[in-house]
C-alpha cells in the first residue's frame, strides 16, 4: 500500500471520528480548561461569591453590580506571583482585569464552598 493510500485512509478515519465527536458533544457544556489560570478562574466562578465589607463599599461607591464582578473574575488574569497559594484552608488569588478602560485588581479568598471577594481596587487614577 502506497503512502498516499495510507494517508487517505488515515484522514478519512480522522474525519469520521471528528464528525462523531461533534455529534456527541454538540450542545454540551464541554470545555478544555487545562491552563492554571483557566482552572483557577473556573473554580472560583463555579462557587457562591460573597463580598467583604471593604469590597461591598467599593461596589456601592462605583455603582458596580454582581454581573460585573462575576465577569471581572471570569475574564480576568490570575497573577500567581501576588497570590497566596501556599495556604492549606483557603487560598487567596490576585486577579487583574480592566473595567471601562481602567485597570483593576481583585483579591479573592477561594475556600471549598464559597469564594469571598476581599478587596477591589483601581490601579490607575
Amino acid at each position: 500500500m502506497k503512502f498516499t493510500q495510507r494517508l487517505a485512509y488515515y484522514l478519512s478515519g480522522f474525519a469520521i471520528g471528528l464528525i462523531i465527536l461533534m455529534f456527541f458533544l454538540n450542545g454540551k457544556d464541554a470545555s478544555c480548561d487545562y491552563g492554571p489560570n483557566a482552572r483557577t478562574v473556573k473554580n472560583i466562578s463555579s462557587k457562591t461569591i460573597a463580598h467583604s465589607a471593604e469590597a461591598s463599599n467599593f461596589i456601592k461607591q462605583n455603582a458596580l453590580d454582581a454581573t460585573t464582578i462575576v465577569n471581572l473574575i471570569k475574564y480576568g488574569s490570575v497573577d500567581f506571583s501576588k497570590s497566596d497559594t501556599k495556604r492549606t484552608a483557603c487560598k487567596i488569588y490576585h486577579i487583574d482585569n480592566s473595567y471601562k478602560n481602567r485597570d483593576m485588581e481583585l483579591r479573592i479568598e477561594n475556600c471549598d464552598s464559597i469564594a469571598t471577594v476581599l478587596s477591589i481596587n483601581f490601579l490607575n487614577p
